[in-house]
């Protein structure tokens, strides 16, 4: 199902009993963030919260919203997220150049369905119910300090909407705005997103300035798809409109040449100047750690539009498991067939949520020549943002990568380490503390594989201990009768 907004997302979640509105009055200054922390990490307790009583402001705070798999698959209308993985490879399967008739004919449903899907323009939205552009004060917002020693208050869901200088190709991602008064904030573009690939374009041609827009509490179906790590040039609201069946509708902003989701709560309309740069953090990060302090690019507002009676959505990040763990376990699921695209051997894939998702990954591979764990590795480093793993293990097929006690056995026991261990260098993450330098770190991968002769391998390799059939069969039928239960 489609939720036109994040509206009726809540609704939908109150009646499962899955939200819980919070009356007593809270500060926004750390104290939403210590309750939401503790119900995202509560195996019994873990709730979306609306704050409605937010000390100082007449807007509520939502937090925790997807925080969970089953808000998140509530949230994209499948069962399952491999109900989504499994419609992507239908559509990958589309014939290719040189194809039979009757094969192309077969993918005519399907290629009409994805034009369905194009965002929709509209010319009057509930975002811009109430429009400010007379002094627009961030001020009016009930914007979270969300860890002591952050360095100030911070919007941590932002959809930032802007346009390729030279192309003009919409791109949304989702970064970090540290306010720095009533009218500007950082810009938290990491070198390798595509609003920092906007900015540097347009210093390359002479622009002073980028316009920005940026939405805050839209349908969930739209705040992943600001998440997702797409290829290239795919517009992040098609991708979106993929996701909830149905055209995400856009429109126009006030000031600024961008158009945004129509039914988000509240937009943020401005510009970044290109030749301004503000020492930004330090954040309480998904890492677990605080983001050190840097220069990033500075946000000035130059307009406040919203909805009647807006909700402000926010997330808290820090020690997982939080929110965005759901966020990230939604990509490893999603995106599994474009990996298995470029490299057809791989069986599946898990990122866990203690690496942040891309300091570790760990993937099952159809082995079928000597070294063929090396080249998966290098494979995925070439793969878009996979460039910023920092380890890569990789087990045989038989190996059920999510269950990381089976996978700790198989590297700890089948490794010889100068043997399978592969060191690069290479990109990593703005926000790794631990690389020698600024942006660039080593790396390494595994080859936790059973090793073949080819591969220099003498030895036998031993077989795994396991059971017969015929007496674990035995044992099931006489189970009642040893009195252990």
């Amino acid at each position: 199902m489609a939720f036109r907004d994040l509206r009726e997302f809540l609704a939908a979640l109150e009646e499962r009993g899955w939200l819980k509105r919070i009356r007593e009055e809270v500060d926004p200054e750390l104290e939403i963030s210590e309750i939401t922390d503790r119900v995202s990490k509560s195996r019994t307790h873990n709730y979306a919260l609306l704050f409605e009583n937010v000390k100082g402001y007449d807007i509520p705070v939502l937090t925790n919203a997807l925080g969970s798999t089953e808000r998140m698959c509530l949230a994209l209308g499948v069962e399952s997220l491999d109900d989504i993985a499994r419609e992507i490879e239908e559509l990958l399967a589309l014939p290719q150049p040189g194809g039979g008739l009757l094969d192309k004919l077969k993918a005519l449903p399907k290629l009409a369905a994805l034009a369905s899907y194009l965002p929709k323009t509209v010319k009057h939205a509930p975002c811009q119910e109430v429009v400010i552009t007379d002094n627009p004060d961030l001020s009016r917002l009930p914007i979270l300090k969300c860890w002591p020693k952050d360095g100030g208050r911070f919007i941590t869901m932002p959809l930032v909407f802007s346009k390729d200088p030279v192309t003009g190709k919409r791109n949304c991602g989702m970064y970090r705005m540290q306010v720095y008064d009533g009218r500007t904030t950082g810009m938290h573009w990491h070198k390798h997103k595509g609003g920092a690939e906007h900015w540097r374009k347009g210093r390359e041609t002479g622009s002073r300035r980028l316009e920005v827009a940026v939405a805050i509490g839209c349908d969930p179906a739209v705040v992943y798809a600001a998440t997702a790590p797409l290829p290239p040039d795919i517009d992040e609201m098609v991708f979106a409109g993929f996701l909830r069946k149905k055209p995400v509708e856009m429109v126009k902003c006030k000031t600024v040449d961008l158009e945004v989701p129509a039914h988000a709560e509240i937009v943020l309309e401005g510009y970044v100047d290109l030749d301004e740069l503000r020492i930004e953090g330090p954040f309480g990060d998904h890492t677990g750690y605080y983001s050190l302090p840097d220069k990033y690019p500075v946000f000035h507002l130059q307009a406040i539009t919203h909805r009647k009676n807006p909700i402000y959505m926010a997330t808290l990040v820090g020690k997982p498991p939080m929110e965005d763990a759901y966020l990230g376990k939604a990509t490893e699921r999603i995106f599994l067939p474009l990996i298995r695209l470029m490299l057809p051997e791989v069986v599946d894939i898990d990122m866990p949520i203690e690496g942040g998702f891309h300091n570790c990954v760990i993937v099952s591979i159809k082995k079928r020549y000597p070294y063929h764990a090396r080249k998966v590795m290098a494979g995925l480093w070439g793969l878009g943002l996979m460039m910023l793993a920092k380890m890569i293990i990789v087990v045989d097929e038989d190996v059920n990568v999510h269950d990381y006690r089976e996978v700790a056995w198989r590297v700890f026991h089948n490794i010889d380490a100068r043997r399978d261990m592969m060191f690069v260098d290479g990109p990593t993450d703005d926000l790794d503390h631990a690389s020698q330098l600024p942006f660039i770190t080593s790396k390494v991968g595994i080859d936790a594989t059973r090793k073949w002769p080819e591969e220099g391998f003498v030895r036998p390799w031993p077989d795994d201990i396991e059971m017969s059939e015929e007496i674990k069969q035995l044992v099931d039928r006489k189970w009642s009768r040893y009195g252990i239960e």
